[in-house]
Protein backbone atom coordinates (compact mmCIF):
# COMPACT_ATOMS: atom_id res chain seq x y z
CA UNK A 1 0.00 0.00 0.00
CA UNK A 2 0.91 3.30 -0.92
CA UNK A 3 0.96 6.17 2.07
CA UNK A 4 0.71 10.46 0.95
CA UNK A 5 1.54 11.91 3.55
CA UNK A 6 -0.41 15.07 4.74
CA UNK A 7 1.61 16.62 7.86
CA UNK A 8 -0.42 20.38 7.45
CA UNK A 9 -3.58 18.07 8.13
CA UNK A 10 -2.83 17.46 12.02
CA UNK A 11 -4.05 21.18 12.97
CA UNK A 12 -6.97 20.43 11.38
CA UNK A 13 -7.64 17.00 13.30
CA UNK A 14 -6.36 17.94 16.43
CA UNK A 15 -7.89 21.46 16.87
CA UNK A 16 -10.97 21.72 18.99
CA UNK A 17 -13.97 22.15 16.36
CA UNK A 18 -15.72 25.97 16.74
CA UNK A 19 -19.04 25.73 18.48
CA UNK A 20 -20.17 28.89 16.24
CA UNK A 21 -20.25 29.40 13.06
CA UNK A 22 -17.08 29.67 10.83
CA UNK A 23 -18.19 31.85 8.31
CA UNK A 24 -19.63 33.91 10.49
CA UNK A 25 -16.27 34.72 12.16
CA UNK A 26 -14.31 34.62 9.35
CA UNK A 27 -16.94 37.59 8.04
CA UNK A 28 -16.61 39.37 11.44
CA UNK A 29 -12.68 39.21 11.84
CA UNK A 30 -10.68 41.85 10.19
CA UNK A 31 -7.80 39.66 8.73
CA UNK A 32 -9.11 38.99 5.43
CA UNK A 33 -5.33 37.81 4.69
CA UNK A 34 -5.02 34.91 7.42
CA UNK A 35 -8.77 34.00 6.36
CA UNK A 36 -8.63 34.09 2.57
CA UNK A 37 -11.04 36.36 2.32
CA UNK A 38 -10.38 37.69 -1.43
CA UNK A 39 -13.83 40.21 -1.85
CA UNK A 40 -16.33 41.63 0.69
CA UNK A 41 -19.40 43.58 -0.92
CA UNK A 42 -21.97 45.15 1.39
CA UNK A 43 -24.19 42.28 2.19
CA UNK A 44 -21.98 39.06 1.28
CA UNK A 45 -18.07 38.43 0.73
CA UNK A 46 -16.03 35.82 -0.76
CA UNK A 47 -13.41 33.39 0.33
CA UNK A 48 -11.37 30.50 -0.19
CA UNK A 49 -12.07 27.25 0.85
CA UNK A 50 -9.89 25.68 3.62
CA UNK A 51 -10.88 22.33 2.35
CA UNK A 52 -10.74 22.53 -1.10
CA UNK A 53 -12.20 20.21 -4.08
CA UNK A 54 -9.69 21.70 -6.45
CA UNK A 55 -7.66 24.69 -6.47
CA UNK A 56 -9.29 28.15 -6.31
CA UNK A 57 -12.41 26.91 -4.59
CA UNK A 58 -14.25 29.63 -3.58
CA UNK A 59 -17.26 30.32 -1.37
CA UNK A 60 -19.40 33.49 -1.64
CA UNK A 61 -21.43 33.55 1.48
CA UNK A 62 -23.62 35.89 3.11
CA UNK A 63 -22.83 37.75 6.10
CA UNK A 64 -26.96 37.01 7.22
CA UNK A 65 -26.58 33.71 8.84
CA UNK A 66 -29.46 31.79 7.12
CA UNK A 67 -29.64 27.92 6.48
CA UNK A 68 -31.21 28.41 2.76
CA UNK A 69 -31.05 30.92 0.07
CA UNK A 70 -35.09 31.00 0.32
CA UNK A 71 -34.65 33.31 3.74
CA UNK A 72 -32.48 35.97 2.33
CA UNK A 73 -33.53 39.06 0.89
CA UNK A 74 -33.29 39.84 -3.13
CA UNK A 75 -30.60 42.27 -2.57
CA UNK A 76 -28.01 39.85 -0.68
CA UNK A 77 -29.52 36.99 -3.47
CA UNK A 78 -28.44 40.13 -6.32
CA UNK A 79 -24.97 40.63 -4.69
CA UNK A 80 -24.05 37.24 -4.22
CA UNK A 81 -24.57 36.14 -7.81
CA UNK A 82 -22.37 39.12 -8.51
CA UNK A 83 -19.90 37.46 -6.60
CA UNK A 84 -19.91 34.90 -8.05
CA UNK A 85 -19.41 36.12 -11.38
CA UNK A 86 -16.90 37.91 -10.18
CA UNK A 87 -15.42 34.83 -8.75
CA UNK A 88 -15.74 33.43 -12.06
CA UNK A 89 -13.81 36.40 -13.90
CA UNK A 90 -11.04 36.36 -11.51
CA UNK A 91 -10.10 32.49 -11.52
CA UNK A 92 -10.88 32.68 -15.71
CA UNK A 93 -7.94 35.60 -15.37
CA UNK A 94 -5.68 33.56 -12.83
CA UNK A 95 -5.99 30.34 -13.48
CA UNK A 96 -7.32 29.50 -16.62
CA UNK A 97 -10.12 26.97 -15.99
CA UNK A 98 -11.76 24.96 -19.03
CA UNK A 99 -15.39 24.69 -16.66
CA UNK A 100 -16.50 25.62 -13.70
CA UNK A 101 -19.05 24.08 -11.25
CA UNK A 102 -21.34 26.77 -9.62
CA UNK A 103 -23.48 24.93 -6.72
CA UNK A 104 -25.13 25.19 -3.35
CA UNK A 105 -25.43 22.75 -0.74
CA UNK A 106 -28.88 22.98 1.42
CA UNK A 107 -28.73 20.50 4.46
CA UNK A 108 -26.68 17.81 5.65
CA UNK A 109 -28.37 15.16 3.08
CA UNK A 110 -27.36 17.41 0.01
CA UNK A 111 -24.27 17.47 1.30
CA UNK A 112 -23.52 20.80 2.88
CA UNK A 113 -20.77 20.82 4.98
CA UNK A 114 -21.59 23.91 6.76
CA UNK A 115 -25.47 23.53 7.00
CA UNK A 116 -26.63 26.84 9.05
CA UNK A 117 -25.00 29.22 7.10
CA UNK A 118 -25.72 28.86 3.17
CA UNK A 119 -23.10 29.48 1.00
CA UNK A 120 -22.23 29.41 -3.23
CA UNK A 121 -19.24 27.26 -4.45
CA UNK A 122 -17.18 27.98 -7.42
CA UNK A 123 -14.98 25.28 -8.58
CA UNK A 124 -12.23 25.75 -11.56
CA UNK A 125 -12.44 22.69 -13.68
CA UNK A 126 -9.62 21.53 -15.93
CA UNK A 127 -9.88 18.86 -18.52
CA UNK A 128 -8.23 15.19 -16.70
CA UNK A 129 -8.28 17.28 -13.31
CA UNK A 130 -9.85 14.17 -11.61
CA UNK A 131 -7.74 11.13 -11.22
CA UNK A 132 -7.85 7.58 -9.13
CA UNK A 133 -6.75 9.52 -5.98
CA UNK A 134 -10.98 10.19 -4.82
CA UNK A 135 -12.28 7.32 -5.92
CA UNK A 136 -9.28 4.73 -4.39
CA UNK A 137 -8.06 6.44 -1.93
CA UNK A 138 -10.35 8.77 -0.73
CA UNK A 139 -7.78 11.59 -1.29
CA UNK A 140 -8.11 14.83 -3.50
CA UNK A 141 -4.34 15.97 -4.76
CA UNK A 142 -4.20 19.91 -4.71
CA UNK A 143 -1.05 21.20 -6.21
CA UNK A 144 -1.17 24.38 -4.62
CA UNK A 145 -1.05 26.08 -1.14
CA UNK A 146 -3.53 28.27 -0.61
CA UNK A 147 -1.01 31.03 0.26
CA UNK A 148 -0.01 31.08 -3.22
CA UNK A 149 -3.41 30.80 -4.53
CA UNK A 150 -4.88 33.82 -2.58
CA UNK A 151 -1.81 35.64 -3.97
CA UNK A 152 -2.18 35.14 -7.07
CA UNK A 153 -5.95 35.95 -6.78
CA UNK A 154 -5.25 39.25 -4.69
CA UNK A 155 -2.99 40.17 -7.11
CA UNK A 156 -5.66 40.59 -10.27
CA UNK A 157 -8.39 41.43 -8.30
CA UNK A 158 -8.33 45.45 -9.11
CA UNK A 159 -7.65 44.88 -12.76
CA UNK A 160 -10.90 42.24 -12.81
CA UNK A 161 -12.86 44.40 -10.84
CA UNK A 162 -12.37 47.32 -13.07
CA UNK A 163 -12.72 45.33 -15.91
Amino acid sequence: MERIWTPWRIKYIMSEKPKTCIICDKAREKSDKENYVVHRGERAFIMLNLYPYNNGHLLVSPYQHEPSLELLGPETLNEMMSLVALGLRLLRRTMNPGGFNVGVNIGKPAGAGIDDHVHIHVVPRWEGDTNFMPIISETRVIPELLDSTYERLMGALKDVIAG
